[in-house]
């Protein structure tokens, strides 16, 4: 089987002075590799071209036979690495906590492994008398959640 630190130091290699980042490396029993990257502003084919062959190039299929696939993260997909949190910011996200309550709000701000959500929430304000919308910011922490996912909307 193919060492996954291997593949990580190519990926790696070639990630080197350009703005895109890994996001998961797997690698399955018999030799399939998933190499997932991402960027701000969005994944190019053509780079995902280059760092397939790139991958291919330094591999020796006569010694160990692959499949490989080189691709994106995947729009909606869940969160899987700090990065990904700090490029939505300002976004709208979909967080589902460890006791399957989902809360939908603005990615406001990530600070390691915290990140703060806004929501809008009813809320009964003194010398009012009916509820209003307000701002609320719920705080959670990436390893105690289920799940992050941008929320893509077509408004």
């Amino acid at each position: 089987m193919i060492e996954k630190s291997i593949v990580k130091n190519l990926v790696e290699e070639w990630l080197e002075g350009k703005d895109y980042f890994l996001v998961s490396i797997e690698i399955s029993q018999d030799n399939k590799i998933v190499v997932e990257i991402d960027h701000a502003d969005g994944v190019w084919i053509e780079d995902c071209v280059e760092l397939s062959r790139h991958i291919e190039e330094h591999l020796d299929r006569e010694k160990e036979d692959f499949e490989l696939e080189v691709g994106s993260a995947g729009l909606g997909q869940p969160f899987k690495v700090v990065q990904q949190y700090l490029n939505y910011i300002g976004k709208e996200v979909e967080v589902l906590d460890a006791d399957g309550k989902k809360t939908k709000g603005i990615l406001k701000s990530v600070d390691g492994n915290d990140f703060t959500v806004t929501t809008q929430q009813k809320m009964k304000l003194e010398g009012k008398k009916r509820p209003e919308l307000v701002d609320v910011d719920m705080n959670f922490q990436m390893d105690k959640v289920k799940y992050t996912k941008y929320i893509i909307s077509f408004k």
